[in-house]
């Protein structure tokens, strides 16, 4: 069964309708709502261009009722009922109401669709700070940075003053996009409006300083802040554990233990990373005790990160038993595994599992075939490294990047293929690095291919004017 209102273009399909089983009763009550009012309107004939429409009882469709209907659908993701309602609130003049305006923004961000959103936003003859807030936030919920930070630019030169909503929603943007200077600057806005302390801003700066690399400004804001939560003592464990600095990771989470800050997944799975990477064997295993009793141990991450501790501990047996224990796996878990018989030259099981990850439709990403690749390029395994590099060229769902030509240079390079890892550089759909030249140096310089030693020489003197290493090496060709 369906209907149509003509004069608002707003479908109604009922058995299309009935299929969304997420939230049924903010669809029907949504569907109730609508249909009263189109049973009113033909019994009375009338038509928002009659000039009858006075008549019309608008106590029908009160504004809480239709805001509450709005809401329901944002939470339901419902977004067919909410465009109907959203025609309703046409129909009876509403769309200037700021309130209703703002619910309309929520459902469209929370729905994906931020056009709409910002269609209703721009239409706006005023916007109150809700109406900042929410545009800025739907477009970094869906990783519309430069959007966001366009909008929060725009609020600026408007003279609008954020809320720490609006910083922290802005900063996480920068984030994203790593947009040190822009992060900077809201830093100093938020100093300036006292905001800097709140902690959802300052949770939000201390990421944006470790994933840039400047811990020490992270350490500086976690610091100051006189109110950490999770996600804060979560944020600085990760940054320290993405610059390197495991011990000082591992020296927080004593503090944290300490001062009885409640463990999470997130937590957990960046400190045992930590332990990975210094290879300690106790403290993994402690780790994995306190995970099970945690019930954390279903977590996808912290189970990657359990099977990468104990194969970096040389427990590659261990590391082996526990991945095939677990009944769910994704990717990342896959990827673990792989690493580590990689690490431990154990190729063909390594190659076994890719394949069986094949067979399960498990795809591959970006990590498995730059692990397939290095494992290659140690085992010294020429065609299965060509073999894995085409299927990487012919996978629609990840793009070959740096390391991954990288890798593959490097493969033919030590093989002695010189002259093919050459065409291969110029192959490339971007300008080689300095690391790639270097291979082939020292590719070069192994098997004494002086001619095109001296090429990849004097690309490296250009990328790497200052390093006198490069000309060490050419010299011993």
């Amino acid at each position: 069964m369906s209907s149509c209102l003509p004069w608002m273009g707003i479908p109604f399909n009922y058995p299309a309708i009935n299929q969304n089983r997420k939230c049924p009763s903010v669809v029907w009550s949504g569907m109730c709502l609508a249909t009263r009012f189109f049973c009113n309107m033909r019994n009375h004939n009338n038509s928002p261009k009659d000039k009858r429409h006075g008549r019309i009882d608008r106590n029908l469709i009160d504004m809480f009722v239709l805001h509450e209907h709005l809401q329901l659908c944002a939470k339901g993701r419902s977004l067919l009922v909410g465009k109907s309602c959203h025609g309703l609130a046409i129909h009876f003049g509403l769309v200037t109401d700021i309130l209703t305006c703002n619910i309309l923004i929520n459902l469209y961000t929370k729905c994906g669709q931020n056009d709409c959103a910002r269609h209703v936003f721009d239409g706006m003859l005023a916007r109150s700070i809700v109406s900042w807030n929410t545009m800025i936030a739907g477009y970094t919920q869906s990783r519309e940075d430069v959007q966001a930070l366009k909008l929060f630019q725009r609020m600026h030169r408007e003279g609008r003053q954020p809320t720490e909503f609006t910083l922290s929603s802005t900063i996480c943007a920068c984030a994203a996009k790593y947009a040190i200077n822009e992060c900077k600057q809201l830093h100093t806005i938020a100093f300036k409006l006292a905001l800097d302390s709140n902690s959802f801003v300052g949770t939000a700066i201390l990421d944006v300083y470790a994933k840039c690399n400047m811990i020490k400004d992270a350490c500086w804001v976690f610091e100051k802040m006189p109110d950490k939560t999770l996600v804060t003592w979560s944020s600085l464990f990760a940054g320290y554990v993405q610059n390197g600095l495991h011990e000082e990771a591992l020296c927080l989470f004593r503090n944290a233990q300490r001062e009885g800050v409640k463990l999470t997944e997130f937590t957990l799975s960046a400190i045992i990373s930590a332990c990975a990477s210094l290879a300690l064997k106790i403290e993994g295993t402690q780790l994995h005790a306190v995970i099970v009793k945690c019930g954390f141990h279903g977590n996808f991450f912290v189970a990657a990160s359990l099977v990468d501790v104990y194969a970096s501990c040389g427990q590659i047996e261990k590391s082996y038993a526990l991945f095939a224990y677990m009944e769910q796996k994704n990717v990342v878990i896959w990827n673990a595994m792989i690493a580590g018989f990689s690490r431990h030259a154990h190729s063909w099981e390594a190659m076994i599992l890719f394949e069986k990850m094949h067979q399960l439709r498990i795809f591959p990403n970006e990590v498995t075939y730059l692990s397939m690749l290095s494992l290659c390029s140690h085992a010294g395994l020429v065609e299965e490294a060509r073999h894995y590099f085409n299927l990487l060229i012919s996978d629609r769902t990840v793009e070959p990047n740096a390391l991954h030509y990288s890798c593959m240079v490097d493969v033919l390079g030590r093989s002695g293929k010189t002259d093919e890892a050459w065409e291969l550089l110029h192959k490339m759909p971007f300008e080689p690095t300095a690391s790639m030249w270097g291979s082939l140096l020292g590719s070069c310089r192994n098997y004494n291919n002086s001619d095109l030693a001296r090429i990849a020489a004097e690309q490296l003197f250009q990328l790497e004017p200052d390093n006198g290493g490069n000309h060490v090496l050419l010299s011993n060709v």
